[in-house]
């Protein structure tokens, strides 16, 4: 399990000597106060740690740097309780390569009318210390995220909320591993993209093994251990008789079960936090994975068929920015269509490999024929999705840039039973409209292969591209083909200037 409350986030609160040791201590506590306030915050999943208050340019350098190289150190809460001059904050901002939320608050939520003297104002000077604080960050051109209000109004804890996780997510790339077993699907442009520009943009690597390397380890499975998962399979699931100990299918559940515990091996064994998979390339495999990545998912690891690298980290990012939220986060591919007017809907589904995280019905283990391949028949999980909001993201490599797209969806019920369908599926209705939301989805370049999410917000993914440097789109209730068309020509003109 991905567990949020072991990453901090360290509360940095700048003043100056200028104001005397009592004036300090008082900023100290009201620091300390206010950094336990949002470490306790319910809706806070990181560890918030108050750091002791700095006042020249040694201490802010010292921080810093300090920040940089502690592992469990995922950002920093900034806050200008009094005036802080802010050329002492220039060299430790030069070489901060942690995320930054700029936190424009005051330790009192109103003036004490009857009580205000000097001595209150000039403790209280966050209106003032931040835009000082705002104004060296913009010259210096540091990408960041300004929340304004009190501390402990709800909107404020909610936008720190989503930046810590967003933090989390983008601190989980940092050195993170993904490995191909076998090269993208042949032709196919999307999924491909400059694997060495995405290590020095994202921070993640990429790299190929042979599916002969898996296989070696999937041979090395003990009956035992395909004993032990197939009880699992048994509890968690409804396991259709032809794939029970005596029925006509028995063998393919345990062939798909030792593949299973192969690949969880070869990913723990590498240290890789997710994979992709081709059903080009199975030599040596009885079948494709299907209920394997599935699991696989579901535990944590990221995800994407076809070679599809950028997706499959993009899958474990959003599992870890949703951990510990009700809903998942999948792999998922637009598959078909119902056209009926405002009523349609895009059916989304893949071969085999949707994660039951997003589960809206208890699944069932089943096997069917697959067409392609070249393979024994799979095994996987059947379900269909929850209903409610959703969205749907997808990074693709544009040569001289990397872009996200997100579009935000409302996943519905089925209208209907799918008997013949055999795979985990959900419906959902593009926001604005069906019309609207896929066009800007391809004038956008957005991929088939995308990362579904019942628990994120697009603030979160907004977030998450800003700290990657990356150009992001988003596809709403509010967005028109025309503005859209405008945003896309934009873009292209600032990253051709700029970029």
């Amino acid at each position: 399990m991905i567990d949020l409350k072991k990453l901090e986030v360290w509360f940095v609160t700048g003043s100056q000597h200028l104001y005397g040791e009592e004036t300090l201590k008082q900023v100290a506590e009201h620091s300390k106060q206010i950094a336990a306030g949002i470490n306790n915050a319910p809706q806070v999943p990181v560890s918030v740690v108050f750091k002791p208050i700095v006042k020249g340019t040694e201490e802010i350098t010292a921080i810093c740097k300090a920040a940089n190289n502690d592992d469990n150190c995922i950002g920093i809460i900034t806050w200008m309780h009094t005036f802080s001059p802010a050329k002492m904050w220039i060299n430790g901002l030069k070489v901060l390569n942690k995320p930054v939320l700029h936190l424009h608050t005051q330790f009192n939520a109103e003036i004490p009318w009857s009580s205000i003297d000097m001595d209150f104002m000039n403790l209280n000077q966050s209106a003032h210390g931040d835009r000082e604080f705002g104004f060296i960050m913009s010259r210096l051109r540091i990408k960041r995220k300004v929340v304004v209000g009190h501390w402990q109004e709800q909107e404020v804890l909610d936008q720190i909320n989503t930046w810590s996780r967003a933090a989390a997510g983008w601190n989980d790339w940092q050195g993170a591993k993904f490995v191909r077993f076998g090269d993208n699907m042949r032709f196919v442009a999307v999924t491909d993209g400059d694997k060495v520009e995405a290590e020095l943009k994202f921070g993640f690597a990429v790299n190929t093994h042979g599916i002969g390397d898996l296989v070696a380890v999937i041979d090395s499975i003990t009956d035992q251990q395909v004993d032990d998962l197939i009880a699992v399979y048994e509890k968690e699931y409804t396991v259709v008789p032809e794939l029970q100990k005596g029925g006509a299918k028995y063998q393919s559940l345990r062939d798909a079960a030792k593949i299973e515990c192969g690949m969880r091996k070869f990913l723990q064994d590498g240290g890789y936090k997710g994979y992709s998979d081709t059903f080009e390339d199975l030599h040596g495999m009885a079948q494709l994975p299907g209920i394997a990545s599935q699991r696989l998912m579901a535990e944590g690891y990221g995800f994407a068929g076809e070679g599809d690298w950028k997706t499959a980290a993009l899958v474990r990012a959003m599992k870890v920015m949703g951990a510990g939220l009700p809903g998942g986060n999948a792999f998922m591919e637009d598959y078909t269509y119902h056209f009926d007017g405002d009523n349609s809907l895009v059916l989304g589904s893949h071969m085999l490999e949707v994660d039951p995280s997003i589960a809206g019905t208890k699944p069932t283990v089943e096997i069917h024929e697959l067409g392609i391949g070249g393979k024994a028949d799979p095994v996987r999980l059947v379900f269909n999705a929850g209903a409610g909001k959703a969205l749907n993201a997808s990074i693709v490599d544009m040569g001289n840039r990397f872009r996200m797209i997100i579009n935000e969806v409302e996943a519905v019920e089925p209208t209907k039973d799918l008997p013949k369908l055999p795979v985990a599926r959900v419906l959902w209705k593009p926001l604005p409209d069906m019309k609207t939301g896929c066009a800007a989805w391809i004038y956008a370049g957005g991929a088939h292969h995308t990362a579904y999410s019942q628990n994120l917000s697009s603030d979160l993914l907004i977030d998450f591209a800003k700290m990657a440097g990356i150009e992001y789109l988003v596809i709403d209730k509010d967005t028109t083909l025309n503005g859209i068309q405008k945003e896309i020509a934009w873009n292209e003109a600032y990253y051709g200037l700029f970029k």
